[in-house]
C-alpha cells in the first residue's frame, strides 16, 4: 500500500515538473539573429579570370571582387572603333565637300566645255543664217543643231557639277553622315560598356560570406557569384500567433537575449505583419492552433554596434 501511496507520489511529482517545465517554455518567445543579405551577379557570360576577395572580406562600394574573361567584347570594341573611324571620315567629306584638286579638275573640264559650247554656238549661228538663204540643207540644219544642243547640255551639266562642289554635299547628305557618326558613337559606347563589365565590383559595402564560382569556371548572366550580407543591418525576426500578438506593440521597446552570447541587447519593435504561410513560424516550440494567423515581428536594436558581431540566424529569446 506504501509502495502504491509513494509511486503515485512520484509520478505526480514528475507531472507537476513537466507542466512546470512547459509552462516555462512557453513564456519564452523565441526567434532568430536575421541580417539584410545581398547578391552579386554579371550581366554578361565570361570565365572568372580572377578573384580579388575571399569569404569574410569586406568590400567597400566600387572594390573591383573580380575579373570576368570575355574575349568577344574585345572583338566587338575593335569593330565599334573601326567604324566611329570611317564615319567620321565620311561625315568630315560630306562637311568639307570637294577638296582642292577636285575643284581644279571640275574647272578644267568646265573651261573645255565652254570652249566647245562657244564654238558650237557660233557655227549654228552661221548654219542658221545660211539656211534662211536656202544655202544649206534641212538635213546639215539638223546635224549643226544637234551638235549645238548637245554640246549646251555638257557644259550646263559641268557647270552645275562645279557649283555643288564649291557649295558643298546637299544638307541630306550631310545629315545622313551625320547620322551614320552617332549610330557608330553608339555602338562603340555600348562595346565599352560590355567591356567595363569585365570588372565586377561592390554595388554596396558588404561582407563577403560566399563565392559562388572559383577561377576558370563560367559565369552567366544573372548567376550570382558573390553573396553576402549589408552592415549595420542585423534585426531580430519573432514570429507569434494571432493568440499572442496582443503582448506587443509596434514601437514598443523590448530587450533581446542571445543565449549563445549570453548578453541582452534592447530593441524597439519596427513592424508588425502577418505571414501567409504558417511554416515560417520560428520558435522551436510551436503551439499555436492550425487556424490562427501568424505574424512576423521585426525588432530594430537600439544600438547597431552592438548587434554588429552576432552570428546571422542563431536564436534569440524575445523578453518584456
Amino acid at each position: 500500500m506504501n509502495i502504491r501511496r509513494n509511486l503515485s507520489l512520484s509520478l505526480a511529482v514528475i507531472a507537476l515538473a513537466i507542466t512546470s517545465c512547459q509552462h516555462k517554455t512557453e513564456k519564452q518567445t523565441e526567434g532568430k539573429i536575421k541580417r539584410e543579405s545581398i547578391s552579386v551577379t554579371t550581366k554578361i557570360p565570361g570565365r572568372i579570370e580572377k578573384l580579388l576577395v575571399k569569404e569574410g572580406d569586406l568590400a567597400r562600394k566600387g572594390d573591383t571582387l573580380a575579373i570576368l574573361e570575355i574575349p568577344e567584347v574585345n572583338a566587338k570594341l575593335a569593330q565599334a572603333q573601326g567604324a566611329v573611324r570611317s564615319a567620321e571620315a565620311q561625315y568630315d567629306m560630306a562637311e568639307n565637300g570637294a577638296t582642292a584638286n577636285q575643284l581644279q579638275q571640275l574647272q578644267a573640264k568646265y573651261d573645255a566645255l565652254k570652249e566647245q559650247y562657244e564654238f558650237a554656238q557660233k557655227s549654228f549661228d552661221r548654219v542658221s543664217a545660211m539656211f534662211a538663204d536656202s544655202l544649206i540643207s534641212p538635213q546639215n540644219y539638223d546635224e549643226a543643231s544637234a551638235k549645238y544642243q548637245g554640246a549646251k547640255a555638257q557644259f550646263n551639266a559641268v557647270n552645275a557639277e562645279l557649283n555643288e562642289a564649291k557649295g558643298g554635299a546637299r544638307y541630306e547628305n550631310r545629315q545622313m553622315a551625320l547620322g551614320q557618326k552617332e549610330r557608330a558613337g553608339g555602338a562603340l559606347e555600348e562595346a565599352k560598356v560590355a567591356y567595363n563589365e569585365r570588372y565586377i565590383t561592390a554595388p554596396v559595402d558588404m561582407s563577403i560570406e560566399t563565392i559562388a564560382l572559383h577561377q576558370g569556371e563560367l559565369a552567366t548572366p544573372g548567376y550570382a557569384i558573390f553573396n553576402g550580407y549589408l552592415p549595420e543591418s542585423t534585426w531580430f525576426r519573432v514570429t507569434l500567433p494571432e493568440s499572442q500578438i496582443g503582448m506587443v506593440t509596434q514601437g514598443e521597446n523590448v530587450e533581446i537575449f542571445i543565449p549563445y552570447a549570453k548578453k541582452s541587447i534592447k530593441g524597439t519593435i519596427s513592424i508588425i505583419k502577418q505571414l501567409s504561410n504558417y511554416a515560417n513560424i520560428t520558435t522551436a516550440y510551436p503551439d499555436y492552433q492550425m487556424e490562427e494567423a501568424l505574424y512576423e515581428i521585426k525588432i530594430i536594436p537600439t544600438n547597431s554596434t552592438e548587434a554588429e558581431d552576432l552570428l546571422n540566424n542563431a536564436s534569440i529569446i524575445l523578453k518584456k
